[in-house]
């Protein structure tokens, strides 16, 4: 996904979506175990991908955007509007990074790659569990 463009983060956010939606009958317990350990594997692959690379969080890495876009899915129901809102919504969060979500990029090597996005998709639960109270 990552070599897909314009915005290969956009397109491994979309596929992240995909796969969800198949993932979401599953229990909550499995799900979290998937988010834990793709984030685990992307932090080690995308330091890893910063020392091949030779640059900061370089484009063809998308296991960020489809961990936080997980994240992000945990409290939507399955219908398409709850997923449209949470991709929108994390998109947006992911390319502006407000405050503390700028400083986690900040972090060294694949950490700080991961836990912006984690971040951002973590905000977005909150806005879809804050959108579902609501309604």
């Amino acid at each position: 996904m990552g070599y897909l463009k314009p915005a290969p983060g956009s397109w491994g956010s979309l596929a992240a979506v995909l796969f969800w939606w198949f993932l979401a009958p599953v229990q909550l317990a499995p799900q979290l175990g998937l988010i834990v350990i793709a984030t685990a594997v992307g932090i080690w692959a995308a330091g890893r991908m910063e020392q091949l690379s030779g640059g900061r969080d370089p484009s063809i890495v998308v296991i960020d955007e489809v961990v936080g876009m997980w994240c992000a899915l945990l409290a939507a129901q399955q219908v398409v509007w709850h997923y449209l809102i949470a991709f929108t919504l994390f998109r947006v969060l992911d390319i502006v990074k407000p405050g503390p979500i700028r400083r986690l990029e900040a972090l060294p090597g694949g950490w700080g790659v991961m836990l912006d996005d984690l971040a951002a998709g973590i905000v977005t639960l909150g806005a879809v569990l804050a959108l579902r109270l609501l309604i």
